[in-house]
């Protein structure tokens, strides 16, 4: 995570962006006064909030999770995907 002070972000803005969009990676943007802001893509923050919305609910965690675990250990079935 790269981290940079107010002016260094505001003189490179634009290519703080590009690196943060083509790189998924965040910039912590460091203030004065100690009210710093983390600047990431928009498909990263969207992505953030479905995993949020997805474990929010305690049975769709569990179920996530013993789904993962399932894979993990290869009890997993392949089908056919139904083209229409």
């Amino acid at each position: 995570m790269q981290v940079v002070n107010f002016t260094e972000a505001r003189n490179n803005l634009k290519s703080i962006f590009d690196d943060v969009y083509h790189n998924s990676e965040a910039v912590v943007v460091n203030r004065k006064n100690g009210e710093n802001v983390v600047i990431i893509s928009l498909d990263d923050y969207n992505s953030m909030n479905e995993t949020e919305y997805l474990l929010r609910s305690e049975n769709n965690r569990k179920h996530l999770l013993e789904s993962i675990a399932s894979a993990r250990a290869g009890r997993v079935v392949e089908r056919e995907l139904i083209e229409e």
